[in-house]
């Protein structure tokens, strides 16, 4: 008998280990990142210094290690998934907690008070039907996540070509990922326009009647709101418009999770109903525009970021362009930027020695 042979994992460290996988697999190369400082990321280029060298050598050994050691198909969907459940599953759960658990003080900081309450009567109550919307957005979302793996699976497995997306160890270059990012929300934006409006509003198009009798049925917007709908409808107008601008400009991996982390966070905060948001003078806009489209019977607002809306005349209420200039405003940032206008021109006093 060999001593020195170790032991193998019993049943119960496997399954703690395969619970934990998509959880490690998206949280080694974040740490990484967030490591790293904003500013010194996007102009490594240009200036460096010796603590971000060390943070993106880290990162780089990071990411190498975790492409190397699984199979790409692996990294790509558990990768997805911890995405969508770290940035959009996790956060609307905690603001379910937060609605059914201190109703008054959420109700306050809804924009439409307490109707807006998953567990209002008027969305049914306690035994209403949020725990309905719950499961079924989770549930699309893991459809997405599936979909996504169809599509490499018939890139790869079936037409033997390159995958969707670019896996590799080489890194992107961080204002390569930067216009990535900008051309794939704006790509995001039209794209949603079009299929939300002539796919899920048209009177004569099949899904209408699917996607009016599933989101359009909810009295007021809550986070799970954003991805709870009719399976096909949710593929039309959550997961193409989101999945189709990685695909046609093959993102890299990299870039495409942050992505999905952008379009999660904006999912999670635009469908919230809050009236106070981590960013209001964008956010806040959104989270109007959406909460006019699903309570105005979806008469107009049908882009994600209202700037299709605007330029096709489609907007209720206020537009973009309204919305930001108010939210400007009320935040007084054109007295606060000529304040410090007039501060930065003013000479500093000297000081006179006693």
């Amino acid at each position: 008998m060999n001593i020195f042979q170790s032991a193998q994992p019993s049943l119960l460290d496997r399954a703690w280990r395969a619970i934990r996988y998509p959880y490690d697999l998206v949280r080694n190369p974040l740490d990484a990142l967030l490591s790293i400082p904003a500013v010194s990321f996007l102009l490594v280029p240009t200036f460096s210094s010796y603590a971000t060298s060390l943070n993106l050598l880290f990162f780089y050994v990071t990411w190498s290690t975790l492409i190397l050691s699984n199979s790409p198909l692996k990294v790509e969907v558990l990768g997805t998934l911890g995405i969508r459940i770290l940035f959009y599953l996790l956060p609307a759960t905690a603001f379910l907690v937060f609605d059914s658990a201190t109703p008054n003080i959420a109700a306050k900081a809804k924009e439409h008070g307490e109707v807006a309450l998953p567990m209002s009567e008027e969305q049914g109550g306690r035994k209403g039907r949020w725990w309905r919307t719950a499961l079924v957005s989770a549930g699309n979302v893991l459809l997405g996540v599936v979909l996504q793996l169809g599509m490499e699976l018939g890139f790869t497995k079936l037409l033997h070509v390159r995958s969707a997306l670019k896996i590799s160890t080489t890194l992107p270059l961080p204002w390569a990922i930067v216009i990535d990012l900008i051309r794939g929300l704006f790509l995001r934006e039209i794209l949603s326009y079009v299929l939300h409006r002539y796919a899920l509003h048209h009177p004569y198009s099949p899904l209408t009647d699917h996607h009016t009798t599933w989101q359009h049925t909810i009295t007021a917007p809550y986070a799970f709101v954003a991805n709870y709908d009719h399976p096909l409808a949710y593929v039309v107008h959550v997961f193409l418009p989101t999945y189709l601008p990685a695909l046609l400009f093959r993102f890299h991996l990299l870039t495409y999770h942050m992505y999905l982390a952008i379009v999660s966070l904006e999912e999670t905060f635009a469908y919230s109903g809050y009236n106070v948001l981590p960013s209001g003078l964008i956010l806040g806009g959104i989270a109007r525009r959406q909460e006019r489209h699903l309570m105005g019977e979806g008469k107009g607002n049908y882009s994600c970021l209202g700037i299709v809306d605007f330029v096709a005349g489609t907007s209720l209420g206020q537009d973009v362009i309204e919305d930001m200039t108010e939210e400007a405003d009320n935040n007084h940032v054109q007295e606060r930027l000529k304040g410090r206008a007039k501060r930065g021109g003013r000479k500093p006093k000297s000081r006179s020695r006693s």
